[in-house]
C-alpha cells in the first residue's frame, strides 16, 4: 500500500435546522403594548378619582348650611370680597355684593359692614374699593371697617371673626354670590359665630354657561377644601 494516502477524517458538519418562528414568543412590540396597558389604566383610575371627588364636593356644596341661628339682626353684616379691575373700580361681581349688603343694611339688618379682601394679584386692595363703593351708596364712614389682608374665603371668615371678636361683636349676616355661598357655609359653620349667609344677586344677566363655569371652579376650590385645606389651613381666631 506504499504510496496511497489515508483516508481523509472530515469532521461531520452539525446540521442545523431553522427555528420555527412561527412557534417562538415574539416580543416585539410587548413594551410599548405594556406601557399603553399602564397609562390606560392610570388615566381610568384617575378620572375615576376626580369624578369621585367632585361628585364628594358637589354633594357638600348642596348640604352646605346656610345659619347656625334665627337672628334677623346682627352685629355686622360681612362682605365677602372679590377682586376689583386693574384700575381700582368694582367689578359686576364685587358690586352686586357691596350693593346688596347696602340694602341690607338700610332695611335694619345691621349697623355696620365688614369688607374683607386683600390685593388680587398686584391689584387694589379690595376691602378699600368696596368702601370706596359703599360710601358713594351712602354709608357713613363710621358703620365700615375694612379687613384687608385676605387672600382666600378662609381668611376671610377668619380675620372678620378676629375683628368681631376685638369689638365683642357675636352675630354676622354673611353676604356673597350665590355660587360662593356653599363654600362659605362649610368654613364659617367651624367659627364660634352666629351667622347667616345672605345671597347677591347679579346686576347683569348671565349666560347659563357662564353660570356654570363659575359653579364649576367654586367646586373645584370645594374639592381643595375638602380635601386639605379644612385640615391643614384652619382658622385659629
Amino acid at each position: 500500500m506504499t504510496g496511497s494516502n489515508p483516508p481523509s477524517h472530515t469532521p461531520a458538519l452539525r446540521q442545523t435546522h431553522p427555528t420555527n418562528r412561527r412557534n417562538r414568543p415574539s416580543r416585539r412590540g410587548s413594551g410599548p403594548r405594556t406601557l399603553r396597558g399602564w397609562k390606560g389604566r392610570l388615566m381610568l383610575a384617575s378620572s375615576l378619582v376626580i369624578l369621585v371627588l367632585f361628585t364628594w364636593a358637589a354633594i357638600a356644596r348642596h348640604m352646605a348650611p346656610t345659619s347656625n341661628t334665627s337672628l334677623t339682626r346682627f352685629d355686622a353684616i360681612i362682605v365677602l370680597g372679590s377682586p376689583s379691575d386693574e384700575n381700582g373700580n368694582p367689578t359686576p361681581m364685587q358690586l352686586s355684593r357691596v350693593t346688596e349688603a347696602v340694602r341690607e343694611y338700610e332695611r335694619g339688618v345691621a349697623p355696620r359692614l365688614i369688607l374683607t379682601g386683600g390685593a388680587d394679584r398686584n391689584r387694589p386692595v379690595e376691602a378699600r374699593v368696596m368702601a370706596r363703593t359703599a360710601e358713594a351708596q351712602g354709608i357713613p364712614e363710621s358703620a365700615i371697617v375694612e379687613e384687608e389682608e385676605a387672600m382666600d374665603t378662609i381668611q376671610n371668615a377668619c380675620y372678620s371673626q378676629r375683628i368681631m371678636q376685638n369689638h365683642g361683636w357675636h352675630s354676622a349676616e354673611v353676604v356673597s354670590s350665590a355660587f360662593h355661598l356653599p363654600r362659605a357655609g362649610l368654613i364659617f359653620s367651624l367659627l364660634p359665630l352666629e351667622w347667616q349667609v345672605h345671597a347677591a344677586p347679579s346686576l347683569e344677566p348671565e349666560s347659563a354657561v357662564y353660570s356654570s363655569y363659575i359653579t364649576a371652579m367654586d367646586t373645584l376650590k370645594t374639592v381643595r377644601y375638602l380635601v386639605w385645606a379644612r385640615r391643614f389651613e384652619r382658622c385659629e381666631p
